[in-house]
Order: structure tokens, then sequence, then C-alpha cells
């Protein structure tokens, strides 16, 4: 496909800003970033299958190769596209356990429908996580999940986001690592993966306004897991879950659908 031209694209393409209302506005190579997912898509393409190159993704998108290119960090950086010297695109090889599915493949985080489910997943292998690790974690357990909690609760004081958003990713592992089972740990990676692709793309980065909340809800399920409380531990991570859901539900709508 590297060598052959690209069929350009029918109607008007959807890679302009906003300019009706600022405060939807995404840059650019964030919307060529979705349209690129998108026609991956479009054109069945499967891990490792040579994409488009940039000068030809410009083309049919009615970018610049330079919005491209940004556009293509993006997507590298989530495991969307492995991008090889002298070779050009490709389809990255997604060793999730879940990315062979149709819609982890190609989750389009503006389609609200896709978060919910999103979520939904999350909450059925979370809670269980968390009622799980309530009977099997080790004291080593509590002590990561301890430090992942203050791990976020200092990127928050700190408003460094890259540290609350690693503390964030560090305690749902480690409170899947505390049930002991294997399975529940890859699966919260992957729909963490997804969920990070999503704030990414759909919402540039943001946690919203949820993040003070979070904290206090980590420390909610961190205590019940000590404890031993089953049941009290997967109704915290139940209340955190929905409490997330809810934020980024606002976030997409204000920024995404306007």
């Amino acid at each position: 496909m590297d060598g052959n031209p690209v069929p350009a694209a029918t109607g008007t393409p959807s890679v302009q800003p906003d300019e009706q209302d600022p405060t939807t506005y995404r840059p650019g190579y964030e919307r060529v970033a979705e349209e690129i997912l998108r026609l991956i898509a479009e054109l069945q393409l499967q891990p490792g299958d040579r994409m488009p190159t940039e000068n030809q993704l410009a083309s049919r998108l009615g970018t610049s190769r330079t919005v491209v290119r940004e556009a293509v960090k993006i997507l590298s950086a989530i495991g969307r596209i492995r991008a090889q010297k002298g070779r050009g695109l490709f389809v990255a090889n997604d060793e999730g356990m879940l990315g062979s599915s149709r819609w982890g493949s190609f989750f389009l985080p503006t389609d609200l429908d896709h978060v919910y489910r999103l979520f939904e997943f999350r909450r059925v292998q979370e809670v269980a996580a968390s009622r799980l690790a309530a009977t099997r974690a080790t004291p080593a357990d509590l002590r990561a999940i301890a430090a992942a909690a203050e791990m976020c609760r200092e990127g928050h004081v700190t408003g460094a986001r890259e540290l609350f958003d690693r503390g964030d990713d560090d305690f749902h592992v480690s409170v899947a690592a505390a049930s002991q089972n294997p399975f529940l740990v890859d699966a919260v990676r992957e729909a963490r993966r997804l969920q990070r692709q999503s704030s990414t793309i759909g919402l540039h980065g943001t946690v919203g306004g949820h993040a003070e909340e979070a904290i206090a809800e980590h420390a909610a399920i961190h205590r019940a897991i000590r404890e031993g409380d089953p049941e009290a531990a997967a109704e915290a991570a139940t209340t955190h879950l929905d409490k997330t859901l809810e934020d980024y539900r606002r976030e997409i709508q204000r920024r995404v659908f306007g």
C-alpha cells in the first residue's frame, strides 16, 4: 500500500479546528490522530500491516505533513502505530490480551457509548480485583498500593499531572496485583491503556475535576483492603469508578460534543 496512491476522501475533512466555540477547540494533530484511527478501521488494517505514508495521509485528510507527523507521535506513544525508519508506518502489534478484539484495536474516544462500555468493563474487573485483594493482599502488596496512592496525592498537590497519572495507573494495577490473579492484572492494564488513549486524543490529557475526590476514594479502597473487608473494598471501588465515569462524561460532552 505504501507505493500506491490513496483515494481522496469524500466530503469535508473533519480535522479542522472548531471555530465556533473556543472551549471545544482541540489542536489539529489531535483531530488528525483521531481520523487516522478511523482510517485504519475503514481500511480494515491489521497489526503489522503497512499504512499510507505521511504524505498520503496528509493528502487524504486535507492537512499538512507536519500535523500528520505530530499525530503519528501521539499514536505511537499510545501503541497504535509503529514507525520504522526507512520503511514507513505500520499498524502496531498489540500485545495486550484484548488487543485482537475489534473495539480494543480501534477504540474511538469521541464515541461516548464506547467510553461507557469501557467503564462498564473496568467496573467488572476492578470491583472483583478489589474484593479479592481484601482477602489475598500480602504486606508487600499493601505497601505498593499505599505508595501508589501517595504518588497520586503528591501529583495532585504539586500540580504535576504526569506524577498524578503515574500514581493513578500504579494504584489500579497494584490493587489488581494484590488479587493474585494474573488475568485480572492484564485486563486492568489493557483497560487503562484504552482509557489513556481516550484521554490523550479525546480529552487531550485532562483529568477533569475529579482528581481531589479520587485521592480520597483511593484511600477508602486501600483502607478496606488493608482491613480485609472484601465488601467494603468492592463498594469503594464501585464508587470510585462511577464518579470517574461521571467526570469523563462531563468532559467529553463539553470538549468533544460541545
